[in-house]
């Protein structure tokens, strides 16, 4: 598939069928996702698009919001996507959104929870109190109130996917994510985790992707070390089975590959690299590859794992 031109978004052309995935895959399922028009959540969005779904997309950014629903219908159909403006941690954008995407489509099945405010990234001693509230509002209030927008419908359909982009629990240098971001963040999986249990056997599944290192950049161009620090090879950044960053179409189809594989990931989360290797992904440098195989916790070792102190308190000396 060629690129589609003259697009301000920071895009390369996407085909999932190099990496097992089959079009057509998601015809008939209609997507919400957040945060649909940069990075990761453009990534899901157009990955959805190509394997037949439909795609309300959402983000505050109007501009690049309506560029993306312009790419995702030229890259598809006219009527593959639709663009809505939200800010999730407003009750009335939650409910226009589900207004238009009821009145749109007819349905939702599928709600990709992605939004995030990366600049929400500070400790907690130097960080006012209102940027935890803002991480808050977004990540854990703002689920909830897609949630209950969505999610009833889906339980009296049976049919339906709930997800959400995790990340880390507690800042640990040198991965992303600061004190403020992974709070929210936290709070928000911990949703998910719960909503799991309470939808059991309704026909509706709930996990969650933790797309650790999506983005485009290039381990070239990292701004100089500090005078005297030692050299590090800038080849070191590159994430395991890619030259530099994954890029957000690799992101997106293992997006999909999770959806179809929703009922087996239920009331679980799942790495980008277990993503991976579970759809066979032909890396294109398999050279850097390294074990990252997590597993998964049982219910009760998921619900005690955040009573632990540090990675597990194992007595007194």
């Amino acid at each position: 598939m060629a690129l589609v031109e003259g697009t301000f978004l920071n895009i390369e052309p996407i085909d999932l069928e190099y990496a097992g995935i089959k079009k057509g895959s998601l015809e008939g399922e209609v997507a919400v996702v957040t945060g649909g028009a940069s990075n990761i959540g453009l990534g899901y969005s157009r990955a959805i698009a190509w394997a037949g779904g439909k795609v309300v997309v959402t983000d505050i950014n109007e501009d690049a919001g309506k560029e993306t629903e312009r790419v995702i219908n030229a890259e598809n159909n006219s009527d593959s996507a639709l663009f809505v403006k939200c800010d999730v941690s407003k009750e009335d954008d939650v409910k226009n959104l589900a207004q238009k995407a009821f009145a749109k489509f007819g349905k939702v099945d599928l709600l990709l929870n992605n939004a995030m405010n990366m600049r929400l990234n500070g400790p907690v001693l130097s960080s006012p109190v209102s940027d935890l509230d803002q991480s808050f509002a977004i990540s854990a209030r703002g689920v909830m109130m897609l949630v209950k927008e969505f999610v009833p419908e889906m339980v009296k359909r049976g049919h339906g996917v709930v997800t959400y982009s995790a990340t880390q629990f507690h800042y640990c240098p040198p991965l992303v994510g600061g004190t403020m971001y992974t709070a929210g963040k936290a709070a928000a999986t911990s949703i998910i985790m719960s909503l799991a249990n309470e939808v059991k056997d309704t026909g509706v599944y709930c996990f969650c992707l933790t797309p650790a290192g999506v983005g485009r950049f290039d381990p070239s161009k990292m701004p100089p070390r500090p005078e005297g620090a030692p050299k590090i090879d800038p080849k070191m950044f590159a994430m395991p089975g890619f030259h530099a960053g994954i890029p957000p179409e690799a992101g997106g189809a293992a997006m999909v590959y999770c959806l179809l594989n929703a009922e087996k990931l239920h009331g679980s989360g799942i790495i980008i690299n277990d993503a991976f290797d579970a759809m066979d992904y032909p890396y294109p440098n398999r050279e850097n590859l390294r074990d990252m195989k997590s597993r998964r916790l049982t219910d009760m070792e998921l619900t005690l794992v955040l009573c632990n102190m540090g990675a597990g308190f194992t007595g007194f000396e």
